[in-house]
């Protein structure tokens, strides 16, 4: 409720003074952060699959990258089945609850994707999240970039051979961006209507 503030040179970007700033004001965290971990970070090639876990804000904004990126299949993965519709404007074209399964969610995902993901985009927190988004994504390629921010004493435990069989771990921090320089990009995304918010 601030009339004035004193802000980091850093943090302040110079933005298109068209846009709305009631609705760009969410691109300036959870938006960039999920958008930018999926294009920048995750890079998903053309018709490629890939899986969201968490279908919050940041985890809306990461399928919407992946739907940017021309992923053909975007399978959101969340414990509230009530998300599941708001989603698809986003860009999921499936999803799991993992209440409705009896055996682990990379497992599923394998099973329905004939091996695994192409990528996967973490946006839960949750280590056990994080763990699944690692072991979901395909041998040889596959990509998982974690985004969520875990409990301080967590501690991330998979098999080294998930590693030798050429499966890549990332973690980004804003997706990626540079405020300064990426934000105004992604603010005329918006305006041109490629972005939903």
């Amino acid at each position: 409720f601030s009339e004035y503030t004193v802000m980091h040179v850093g943090c302040v970007a110079k933005i298109n003074p068209e846009a709305p700033l009631d609705k760009v004001c969410v691109l300036s965290c959870g938006i960039s952060t999920g958008l930018g971990a999926t294009i920048n970070a995750a890079k998903p090639r053309k018709g490629s699959t890939v899986a969201i876990f968490g279908l919050g804000a940041v985890g809306l904004a990461a399928a919407e990258g992946a739907r940017i990126s021309g992923a053909s299949r975007i399978i959101g993965i969340d414990l509230n089945p009530n998300r599941f519709e708001e989603a698809k404007k986003f860009g999921c074209t499936e999803f799991i609850n993992p209440k409705d399964h009896d055996k682990p969610v990379q497992q599923v995902l394998a099973e329905m994707t004939n091996g695994g993901v192409d990528r996967s985009v973490e946006c839960t927190g949750n280590i056990h999240a994080m763990v699944q988004a690692f072991e979901c994504v395909h041998d040889g390629w596959g990509v998982a970039v974690l985004v969520g921010v875990p409990h301080k004493d967590a501690e991330f435990k998979t098999h080294p051979m998930n590693f030798l069989n050429e499966r890549t771990l990332k973690g980004t921090f804003f997706g990626n961006y540079k405020p300064r320089t990426d934000l105004p990009n992604v603010v005329e995304m918006y305006m041109k209507k490629e972005l939903e918010v």
